[in-house]
């Protein structure tokens, strides 16, 4: 009696599913600092069997609804590095239209978008077991004040625990581009993608990355929604279900904020080890079903 028929995505589902699949999920993956975004769309395509374009908008309308109350605690509490965030916004901008067309054009094969999400899984899993090898207990002794030293066309330079901190702006721009691509194709925006980039690869500290990749996610999910909605190649199956990422994205501000919240009380590595081998394994089971439809299907 609960179940409603989404006309947009053709799906029937318990009106009451979306929200809470995504409030267990956001939960969780709030405590590990990872947007569940994710993990949002591999379950409308293999247990809603939403496979259409549409899918990466509906996920996108996901990021609108549930990321702004983590990003205003980003802003409450000080640690918005803005110039940080004005880059990732302006890099991914460009490169979430063309996920987008690649989307439409390239990975409107339901089998063979499944691998590409298994392939990006891949790596979201890979970078989540690698932080925690090498993760460190937190040094709250030293305070989390962040402090800007400079910041122009060139680089940005901040003080972090007394640490100095600093970045080339032009290839943070071009990292964030093809994060963008990458984000726009799959429906997340690319802040699960390239908040570990920034780790790795920039050496920057994770509790400064957070909060800007949380915002230029939600800007670039914003303009997601917009292409996908828009349509401009006029693909069929590419309008986002705005109902049903509302949906999503009620039962996502809920989770994040409860995960926020009980976050202490939980041992980090735990929640990273779980987080990590759930997405290998859908990982690996996307990818081995492509090279077994692919190369053993007669």
């Amino acid at each position: 009696m609960l179940n409603v028929y989404f006309p947009i995505s053709g799906i029937s589902v318990n009106v009451f599913v979306p929200p809470l699949v995504a409030f267990v999920i956001s939960f969780f993956t709030s405590m590990g600092g990872v947007s569940g975004a994710f993990l949002i769309l591999p379950f409308q395509v293999s247990f809603l069997n939403y496979t259409s374009p549409g899918v990466s908008g509906t996920n996108f309308i996901y990021n609108v609804v549930a990321i702004p109350g983590g990003v205003y605690r980003y802003f409450k509490e000080g640690r918005m590095f803005l110039p940080l965030a004005t880059v990732l916004t302006i890099g991914t901008l460009p490169g979430v239209f063309m996920g987008y067309f690649i989307r439409v054009k390239y990975l409107y094969d339901p089998v063979v978008f499944k691998a590409f999400v298994g392939v990006v899984l891949l790596y979201i899993g890979l970078r989540l077991l690698h932080s925690l090898i090498r993760s460190k207990k937190d040094d709250y002794t030293k305070g989390f004040q962040l402090k800007l030293l400079s910041s122009n066309i060139f680089r940005s330079s901040f003080e972090f625990q007394e640490k100095t901190y600093n970045f080339s702006n032009f290839w943070m721009f071009w990292l964030s581009f093809f994060v963008g691509i990458i984000g726009g194709a799959y429906g997340i925006g690319g802040g699960s993608i390239i908040a570990p980039f920034c780790v790795a690869v920039f050496k920057l500290p994770v509790y400064v990355v957070a909060g800007p990749a949380l915002l230029a996610t939600w800007i670039t999910s914003i303009l997601g929604v917009f292409y996908y909605s828009l349509n401009p190649l006029g693909s069929s199956g590419s309008e986002p279900d705005i109902l049903l990422g509302f949906l999503f994205g009620l039962g996502g501000i809920l989770g994040t904020y409860l995960g926020a919240r009980c976050q202490r009380h939980v041992p980090s590595h735990l929640i990273k080890f779980i987080l990590s081998f759930s997405v290998l394994f859908l990982s690996l089971k996307y990818i081995l079903d492509f090279v077994l439809k692919t190369f053993f299907t007669p």
